[in-house]
């Protein structure tokens, strides 16, 4: 069988990685890192082993990154990715799944249909796979930014955005500190599950919890709605237990007052590994002069990605409710 493109570009990837990997004696995914530099500069810096630098450098002559579509880039990273994250990984660390995120950029480009030079904002970034999917859909995209506090993935995140020539600002931060950015006009993030360890923090939100520790995807909505034009949107891939938590009053309080609640999709449970890690989509507009809630939000249980015939039913009619929503 003739191998795709995604597959060749992985395989030499993933042969670098490999290689760097027993040379330094590095983990797979900061392996990674290295052999996407090497991949982007096109050279190797002069410390590197005679050895190990004459096998890179038949894999550069074997490999023109420039010939592959940015999409198949993406794909080729993000396979590299999954297979870094196959070991010991950090719940933080799991990346958003590729039909989840082209969800939410079919999300993105209909809540952004009739506007201009639109600013985008991920406030936690991971590894890119989210926003550079999303932006590969914005077509009026004017500038784009990420959070991310773990050096690895922004690392990854960054040279991910490079292979693949996407212009994004990033901030390696705690995203929960305040940024030098303006307001945006679309937020999207797949939300940082579990507790915010710093209460001090912490207190400067209004969702913070009343007692012990906050819940971090909380503080990471209210967050997002501080760096949002009045008007804007916010996608978020949430955890499907979001709105039945012990804090979950305030959070409903907090979005009655300052969001119109556009619209949750819950997504098909094939997609999960598990029952406690089902996600759903919230959408939201931030209040502002002239908006309004929807008189009919858009619920919508998705069926599997798999059932192709059932997708397009849903998706015909999702289509249809968001021209009538966007003329409301």
């Amino acid at each position: 069988m003739k191998q795709t493109n995604v597959e060749t570009l992985f395989g030499q990837l993933d042969k670098a990685v490999e290689l760097i990997q027993e040379n330094m004696n590095e983990t797979y995914l900061d392996s990674l890192t290295v052999a996407m530099e090497v991949f982007f500069y096109q050279e190797l810096s002069e410390d590197t082993d005679e050895n190990l630098k004459q096998k890179l450098e038949n894999i550069l002559k074997e490999t023109d990154v420039s010939s592959y579509h940015t999409e198949e880039i993406r794909k080729a990273v993000q396979l590299a990715i999954l297979k870094g994250m196959k070991g010991p990984t950090q719940q933080q660390h799991l990346m958003t799944p590729d039909t989840v995120a082209l969800f939410v950029g079919y999300l993105a480009e209909k809540v952004m249909k009739n506007r201009e030079d639109i600013r985008v904002f991920d406030p936690a970034g991971g590894t890119g796979n989210l926003l550079t999917t999303v932006l590969g859909q914005l077509k009026q995209t004017e500038s784009a930014f990420a959070s991310e506090v773990d050096p690895t993935l922004i690392q990854l995140a960054v040279l991910n955005a490079n292979l693949q020539q996407k212009q994004i600002e990033f901030f390696h931060q705690d995203s929960l500190r305040p940024f030098l950015l303006d307001p945006v006009d679309l937020i999207v993030s797949d939300l940082p599950v579990g507790y915010y360890p710093d209460d001090i923090r912490a207190n400067d939100f209004e969702l913070k919890a009343d007692e012990g520790h906050s819940y971090a995807h909380h503080l990471f909505i209210e967050q997002s709605m501080n760096y949002t034009k009045d008007g804007g949107y916010l996608i978020f891939v949430i955890p499907d237990f979001l709105f039945d938590s012990d804090q979950s009053d305030k959070l409903h309080a907090y979005l009655q007052e300052f969001a119109h609640i556009v619209g949750v999709l819950r997504l098909p449970e094939t997609a999960f590994k598990s029952e406690k890690s089902i996600k759903s989509i919230l959408i939201l507009q931030k209040k502002g002069e002239n908006t309004a809630t929807p008189k009919q939000p858009l619920l919508v249980k998705l069926p599997s990605f798999k059932n192709t015939q059932a997708m397009n039913d849903i998706l015909a009619q999702m289509n249809s409710w968001f021209s009538t929503y966007m003329k409301e």
